[in-house]
């Protein structure tokens, strides 16, 4: 590197390179961010490196970025503008102006490189004229290759093609400095001039100013330094890793078994913690993951249900959730093992307190895939024995040093008490006991206190420990140091609001609370925490609010004791005015009420009701204050005329026997959350001329619905609008055009529905799906196509166009999308349109009628992810085909430099066990004639991941890049790309094998393959758009 002020240059041979360490970190940390974890290319170690090598996870990193540049061509111009646009964004950048004068730069030199995580080469028209550069630049090329370096070449005023083949000016400056030096040094000069031309980088010439340019090369090193950053979110636990240690044991994850491993431990003793742990380490590892929580909460259903439409629900909520499929149906409970049996899952069942959800959701080992892990957390040890489950990790509590140590992480921040609090933190340690939960509690409660605070709060903490033993005491010892606002609003949410949104809350206690203030004082004292816009209160908490509640006399707020409930709206002579609040939750069950239930409630406000035992007459005698009406099953047809909904925030009636809401128009300018779905006999939605702040409306299933009230123009706050199954629905009313803030629309299987686009405000739009929307109009002309609507819909990122069978051609598309599903599309002919963006997912299953350049156009879309349509064979655009499931590619017509990009297909086939007949065509007699048409379906499908070896002559080439598909049919061609690395390569030959991943090859099998090798793309920027034009 040319020194950045002035300094004298160095011999570029005492430069050697160390620092693609980090690179490898970022491949690797990269990979492990995805659902559907593909597995890294292994990097070697350096074995001739100046320094011993050092480990990723022990390497301090002195610098993000070590630039290597010719100063005379950039330094006053180009590069101090990168250098002030990175050091914007907190990037450190090495600059040799930082060595110190005393010491050799060489050696300096060699430790800045190594000590940065990101590699800048600025290639300009005079960077070959400086040995130095050229040393230096040979130094960064070998970490790439050995280390997996992370280098970014910048191409300022030269074209890339003239660095590779050093030709042009670049070219003439380089044979010049080329004179009188060794036939070996120019022969490394020239490899690393062509390797780093061709990684993809940024090229001053690609249209963009230099301003542009300059801001996305520093957004995409911060973005690379954000990857490859570790994972330190449980690094700070006290015990954790071996509690990790003694998990890995139990879990035996490199056997091929499946085995099923329990966590038990008393609540609040973090065995939630340590299977989060878990998970965040190895999901990667897995085809499919899942974290199920709170299952004891989240996944209650009604007491009054059997014991198998109870299994059907868990079953279909696991599958929903690792399917990624939003309203899966799941007829018979055969269907987890049938979907599981050839996959290597990872499933988190937490806090299971009942046999039949695991009967439901991991009854046996044989429902999952080899290698596959099932983790339960449970306090119950009942649960795990009537489960067979032998392998269990008992979390016993902390040591004293281990207690010690979690209390002194929240009140000081570190592991020790600070200086001065030793002998007080041991004694109220003591005092507190062992428990996490109330460890972590009352530390944040001691935090930021003084030395006096410290010693005034410890006879308080003797006299009322020794009072109450109980672990409540300890967590109510913060509750009794909140002021009484605080303690009000902490009531609120262990008897309410827990798991609710936090603008419902707000608007809900606005005029009795600072909202956000008191949120922020439970947050940090550790009752509390928020998450996706809902607030959540531990176990023991929600239960020290409710017993704190339980034992108020007379004045009561809250109801969440069954029995209380039962006998109090059982009871019409027992209401109380001081009751603000219901919460009867599944699967608690009462004794049937009186009509007259809530009569002498008042001033009750907020209502969760789940089940059929309350009589529904009694809405007849609601408080006309109400503010949350949450009501599951409720089986009148209306609301009477003196329900007065003004005052409502959110309105839950899911699964209702609602016709219409109510007869009259009723204020509705509180109103923020309107859920109705499932609803099946709803024909009428309310007037909501005065629903201006309702920002989510849910119609999903109501198939009675016919139309929507031209009013919903009014609701100009609406975000989510979800029609999914509205069968009846024939039209929306153009009012929808004056919703400007809509970005989810969802009109799945509106079969009778005219989708006039024109009434709806696309603008705003990030999701939209029409599947199964049959009668879908454009603008003017009735023609079955949409109308072109590029410039409207310039934040859509999903589509669904499913079953859409009139739909003839897609017109352009914005560039922000990145998933198109128009599976089903019987009549579409013609794409009318390119896919620019990289990650773009093209689903075009069963759409037969695509003619030849619809085809074409998606084999040659450059896409990181996959592209599926039908095909009986492979096309002859791919140069190398081959039946089965491998093929041989020959080099010899294009050049080849370190990497070499391919498009890869397949396509796939189903056979059977016993006869291998195809299923396409033929029938086997061994199939249930009677099976669900949906299961069939499905299992017609293979979803998992494709595997693409490469080898040569032998040697591996690629660890065995994989491909994450969904649902791809026998009879479909599924597309996508590769890279091999070609630095090895010893033969003109490649042999690309493919497999089909965690399935049974007695079921799919790879019929047909083709390879299609992709030409050199310039390294200015690999985008899609540039890719394609070289198509």
């Amino acid at each position: 590197m040319d020194s950045y002020f002035s300094l004298t240059k160095v011999a570029a041979a005492a430069a050697i390179s160390f620092y693609a360490l980090f690179g490898s970190i970022f491949f690797t940390r990269k990979s492990s961010t995805s659902h559907h974890h593909e597995n890294n290319k292994t990097l070697p170690s350096s074995s001739s490196t100046l320094l011993a090598p050092t480990s990723p996870s022990s390497h301090n990193c002195k610098h993000h970025v070590f630039p290597s540049f010719h100063g005379a061509d950039v330094r006053t111009n180009f590069l101090s503008h990168v250098v002030k646009e990175l050091k914007s964004k907190g990037i450190d950048l090495f600059i040799d102006n930082d060595i110190e004068r005393s010491k050799s730069i060489g050696p300096e030199l060699v430790e800045a490189i190594r000590g940065s995580r990101i590699a800048i080469v600025l290639l300009s028209k005079n960077y070959a004229s400086s040995t130095w550069c050229l040393n230096e630049l040979v130094e960064i090329i070998k970490c790439r290759e050995e280390l997996g370096q992370t280098v970014m070449p910048l191409f300022y005023q030269v074209d890339p093609t003239d660095v590779k083949k050093q030709t042009g000016d670049f070219g003439k400056v380089f044979k010049k400095t080329c004179k009188r030096k060794s036939k070996e040094e120019i022969q490394r000069w020239k490899r690393a001039l062509t390797e780093v031309a061709q990684v993809a980088g940024f090229h001053s010439s690609s249209g963009k100013n230099e301003a542009e340019m300059i801001e996305d090369i520093a957004t995409d090193v911060s973005n690379k330094l954000n990857l490859s950053a570790p994972c330190t979110d449980f690094d700070g636990l006290v015990g954790m890793e071996s509690k990790m240690t003694e998990m890995r044991s139990l879990l035996q994850l490199d056997s091929d078994e499946v085995r099923i491993v329990g966590i038990l431990g008393s609540p609040g003793i973090g065995k939630t913690t340590i299977a989060r742990a878990i998970f965040n380490r190895h999901s990667q590892d897995f085809q499919l993951s899942i974290f199920m929580d709170n299952i004891k909460r989240k996944y209650a259903v009604p007491s009054c249900s059997d014991d198998y439409s109870v299994k059907l629900y868990l079953q279909e909520q696991l599958m929903s959730q690792l399917t990624n499929e939003k309203n899966i149906k799941i007829p018979h409970l055969g269907i987890a093992k049938d979907r599981l049996k050839d996959k290597k899952v990872l499933v988190v069942l937490d806090d299971v307190d009942r046999s039949i959800q695991l009967e439901a959701m991991a009854k046996e080992t044989s429902w999952f895939g080899h290698g596959s892990r099932i983790i339960i957390t449970t306090q119950d040890e009942t649960v795990l024995k009537a489960s067979g489950i032998d392998h269990v990790h008992r979390v016993n509590l902390p040591s004293d040093d281990e207690a010690l140590q979690i209390f002194c992480m929240y009140a000081f921040g570190q592991k020790d008490p600070k200086d001065g609090f030793k002998e007080l933190a041991c004694q109220v340690r003591y005092l507190i006991g062992k428990l996490p939960l109330g460890l972590r509690v009352m530390g944040s409660y001691f935090r930021g206190m003084s030395e006096q605070d410290w010693k005034e709060e410890l006879p308080r903490l003797r006299t009322h420990l020794d009072r109450d033993g109980e672990i409540a005491s300890i967590l109510k010892f913060s509750y009794d140091a909140l002021n009484d606002e605080d303690k009000s609003l902490f009531l609120h949410i262990a008897c309410f609001f827990n798991s609710l949104q936090i603008d419902i809350m707000e608007d809900c206690l606005a005029k009795c609370f600072s909202v956000r203030k008191g949120l922020r004082v439970l947050s940090e004292k550790s009752l509390i925490h928020t998450e996706n816009g809902r607030i959540y209160m531990a176990k023991l908490l929600v239960q020290l609010g409710r017993q704190i509640v339980q034992k108020e006399s007379g004045k009561r707020q809250f109801l969440n004791n069954t029995s209380d409930i039962g006998e109090v709206l059982s009871d019409e002579e027992a209401g109380s005015n001081s009751v603000i609040g219901i919460l009867l939750e599944l699967p608690d069950k009462i004794t049937l009420t009186g009509e007259r239930a809530f009569e002498r409630f008042s001033n009750l406000q907020f209502l969760r009701i789940f089940g059929l035992d309350v009589n529904p007459q009694s809405i007849n005698y609601i408080s006309q204050k109400l503010r949350v009406l949450i009501w599951s099953q409720f089986q009148m047809s209306c609301f009477p005329s003196s329900f007065n909904p003004e005052f409502l925030v959110q309105l839950r009636m899911r699964d209702s026997c609602l016709k219409k809401l109510w007869k009259e128009n009723k204020l509705l300018n509180n109103l923020k959350l309107m859920d109705l779905s499932f609803s099946y006999d709803l024909e009428e939605l309310p007037d909501l001329s005065t629903a201006t702040n309702l920002y989510a409306l849910s119609l999903s299933y109501c198939s009675s619905l016919v139309e929507l009230s031209s009013s919903i123009g009014n609701a100009i706050n609406l975000q989510k609008l979800d029609l999914s199954g509205c069968s009846s629905l024939v039209d929306l009313p153009s009012s929808m055009r004056n919703l400007p803030k809509l970005s989810k629309l969802e009109l799945k299987e509106c079969s009778k529905l005219e989708v006039n686009l024109a009434n709806i405000n696309l603008e705003s739009l990030e999701e939209l799906d029409l599947s199964e929307c049959y009668l879908l109009k454009s603008y003017s002309a009735d023609i079955q196509e949409p109308d072109p609507w590029k410039r409207r819909i310039s934040r859509l990122k999903f589509i669904k166009l499913s079953g859409m069978k009139k739909l003839v051609s897609l017109p352009q598309l914005p560039d922000s999308l990145s998933a198109l599903d128009a599976e089903n599309c019987e009549s579409l002919e013609r794409l009318d349109c390119s896919f620019c963006s990289p990650d773009i997912r093209l689903n075009f299953t069963n759409c037969f009628k695509l003619n030849q350049q619809a085809r074409d156009l998606i084999v040659h879309t450059p896409t990181n992810k996959y592209a599926v349509f039908p095909a009986e064979e492979v096309p002859m655009c791919f140069t190398d085909r081959s039946s089965g499931s491998s093929l041989t590619v020959n080099l010899n017509q294009l050049p080849v430099g370190k990497s070499t990009r391919f498009k890869a297909c397949i396509i796939v086939e189903r056979v059977f066990p016993g006869n291998l007949c195809t299923f396409e065509g033929e029938v086997d007699e061994t199939e249930d004639l009677f099976s669900d048409d949906e299961g069939e379906e499905e299992s017609r499908r293979y979803s998992g991941s494709i595997c693409c070896s490469i080898t040569s002559r032998g040697n591996s080439l690629t660890y065995c890049k994989k491909k994450q598909v969904e649902g791809v049919l026998p009879g479909h061609l599924c597309t996508f790309e590769v890279e091999v690395e070609t630095e090895e390569v010893t033969s003109t030959e490649l042999l690309f094998d493919f497999g089909l991943l965690i399935s049974d090859s007695k079921t799919w099998t790879v019929n047909e393959c083709g390879i299609l090798q992709l030409p050199e793309v310039p390294s200015d920027i690999d985008d899609g758009v540039n890719r394609l034009a070289l198509l």
